[in-house]
């Protein structure tokens, strides 16, 4: 077992050169121009206590001197934290082993070379040229450099790679979770209705809106039979537990029993209900037509028919009960909409095009808006959000992306940054638009960094590259590592770096 971070570390037979130095792994054909540039970058940076990140990035200026013709065949590799960093170019091939499967890496599917941050824990790694044979088992590499056509290092006799001794880990920017919290408050009035799942059935208020029939209900029960409310009706944002009335959310905090099982007011038992003597006892709608004629609740809207052995007489409409246990028939009045959100404006309900819906808010002058800010994004106007009533409407633009070469990208649909986007599947599939961002000194990767729109939000995907993406919350001297494959939400104002010398900065302002 070697203690220079990759294992057991094995020569494939071939007609290249292979170096293992200082825990860093280097193959390449040796009749390359390149080959003594990538050699001599991997020395130094084994010398100067370097990662495999730090290898790629000299790899890649090394190659990026030489892109007179082809590109040059060789692969790279080097430990990283718990994972390992991985470049390839030209014919060369790459496989990295973890715990989660296994990636693969060609050379050929870029124009130029391609880099991958591979996290751990990593098992196998293997670096080949074409051509190369298999490995025997019982040779052994200690390092150094020598004619072959690849490298294997074996790392699953031990549970993680050894770092060199006295190298530190690679602590030089804080990480995201370290970073203070930036994120946007949301008024509970204000927060959208959750999804439902789909396996799950809707739950249908306990009143009626405007596309639904009237829903009749059996009697109520207990004090509130027959005996409206006293108090106002809460409007749409009268108090923390403001809204229309659910079927999950009782009044006054009580648990609400099932159809047909009494509610005693107040926690107090509730004696079974007994009709009086002289009035004919109340039978659900459902049994009415099996009840005695004598026995038939009379109806509001018509006189008892003659000729059921009851003398005629008036109508009489029906009074409070006299006492409050006795269930009386509910009043079904005109159907009440002012806790529910309106239809959007009309301007709203045309066609938007292929722009998301979201919850948001109008302004007074009909701008929409996030439900979270407190002033409009385009007009400035306060927004006085226990007034508001979000509806579901097209997500305007959530502003812009400005490079430091001055390249603008509207944030109207999600991005993919790199060195060489249109080739990357987001692109392809339609999923994200193409950035293509380049740098001198080869720190962007191919497919380097998406830009992902969600809802109001605007989030930053690191793809695994290896010099990776951070950010600098506004108002905060720091950068912070963003997480590879993880979104991390940024707040306008935030500068983010790309690699390690391209720069962008997000602005919400959309005019």
């Amino acid at each position: 077992m070697s203690g220079q971070g990759f294992g057991v570390v094995r020569p494939l037979p071939g007609d290249g050169l292979v170096a293992y130095i200082g825990g860093l792994l280097l193959v390449c054909d040796a009749g390359e121009a390149a080959a003594d540039g990538l050699i001599e970058a991997l020395r130094e940076t084994a010398a100067s206590g370097g990662d495999g990140r730090a290898l790629a990035r000299r790899a890649a200026q090394v190659l990026a001197a030489n892109m007179a013709g082809d590109p040059a065949t060789c692969a790279v590799a080097g430990p990283v934290g718990g994972g390992v960093a991985v470049l390839v170019s030209g014919s060369a091939s790459a496989s990295v082993s973890t715990s989660g499967g296994e990636t693969r890496l060609a050379g050929s599917d870029s124009l130029t070379w391609a880099d991958r941050l591979i996290s751990g824990p990593v098992e196998r790694v293997e670096l080949t040229l074409p051509g190369a044979g298999s490995a025997h088992p019982a040779v052994g590499f200690e390092g150094g450099v020598v004619h072959g056509g690849g490298l294997i290092g074996d790392l699953t006799d031990q549970p993680s790679h050894v770092r060199p001794q006295g190298q530190a880990a690679d602590r030089s920017r804080p990480l995201t979770s370290e970073m203070p919290n930036t994120a946007l408050h949301m008024e509970p009035d204000l927060a959208p209705p959750p999804e439902r799942p789909a396996e799950r059935p809707v739950e249908r208020p306990p009143y009626p809106l405007a596309d639904q029939p009237p829903i009749v209900q059996g009697p109520p029960s207990g004090a509130q039979a027959g005996v409206p409310h006293p108090g106002p009706q809460p409007g749409p944002h009268s108090g923390p537990h403001s809204g229309p009335p659910s079927l999950d959310q009782p009044p006054f905090g009580h648990e609400q029993p099932p159809f047909g099982q009494e509610q005693a007011p107040f926690g107090h038992e509730q004696p079974p209900y007994l009709p009086p003597q002289d009035q004919p006892p109340f039978l659900p709608a459902q049994e009415q037509s099996h009840a005695e004629p004598q026995q038939q609740f009379p109806s509001y809207d018509e006189l008892p028919p003659s000729g059921n052995g009851m003398a005629d007489q008036p109508q009489q409409h029906m009074g409070p009960p006299d006492h409050f246990d006795q269930p009386a028939p509910p009043v079904l009045g005109p159907p009440e909409h002012f806790d529910h959100p309106g239809p959007p404006p009309q301007e709203q309900q045309g066609d938007h095009g292929d722009r998301p819906l979201v919850y948001g808010v109008d302004c007074k002058n009909d701008h929409f808006n996030d439900p979270r800010v407190p002033y409009c994004a385009v007009c400035g106007i306060a927004l006085v959000q226990r007034t508001l009533v979000p509806y579901k409407g097209p997500r305007p633009s959530l502003g812009v992306l400005i490079l430091d070469d001055g390249t603008a990208l509207p944030l109207e649909s999600d991005y993919l940054l790199g060195r060489d986007p249109e080739r990357a599947p987001e692109v392809a599939g339609g999923s994200a638009r193409p950035a293509k961002v380049t740098s001198p000194d080869g720190s962007v990767s191919r497919r380097h960094l998406r830009v992902a729109l969600d809802g109001w939000d605007v989030n930053l995907v690191d793809l695994g590259s290896v010099n990776g993406t951070q950010i600098q919350p506004p108002g905060d001297p720091n950068f912070y590592d963003i997480p590879p494959n993880e979104p991390v939400t940024i707040a306008p104002g935030t500068t983010v770096r790309v690699g390690v010398s391209r720069t962008l900065r997000f602005e919400a302002h959309r005019g």
